[in-house]
């Protein structure tokens, strides 16, 4: 098999995956989008029916809204993503813990005793 051919192939190949890759994205799309159910259908049946065509004119017609959601959606997981971590990770950091600390020994709360030690405890 000649080098071209190969290379050929292999383009073929690479291309074929983007292909695939491109109609999901946009059925992902298509579903996530805030139309009706009739839009969709009619979208989904454009594109099995003329592919080609029909991913054009759909990204014709809403690539820019296609990064919105896409930008809406990521920025929607990062914001939960951070409220787990915080939420799992605690909120105080060792000055807090401190002044709380500071704040219950001069409430009467903590013994002298009692305040060094967790002090000791908190400060390594």
């Amino acid at each position: 098999m000649p080098l071209l051919d190969v290379l050929f192939a292999m383009l073929w190949f690479f291309l074929f995956i983007i292909w695939i890759w491109l109609l999901i994205t946009i059925f992902v799309d298509i579903f996530r989008s805030p139309m009706s159910g009739w839009a969709k259908a009619g979208w989904s049946i454009f594109i099995i029916i003329l592919p080609f065509l029909g991913v054009f004119i759909y990204l014709i017609a809403n690539g820019g809204k296609m990064q919105e959601r896409s930008m809406e959606s990521a920025a929607a997981a990062q914001a939960a993503q951070d409220s787990y971590i915080k939420s799992v990770a605690g909120t105080e950091n060792t000055t807090d813990q401190l002044k709380t600390l500071s704040d219950l020994h001069d409430a009467g709360k903590l013994t002298d005793d009692e305040y060094n030690a967790q002090k000791a405890k908190l400060l390594g």
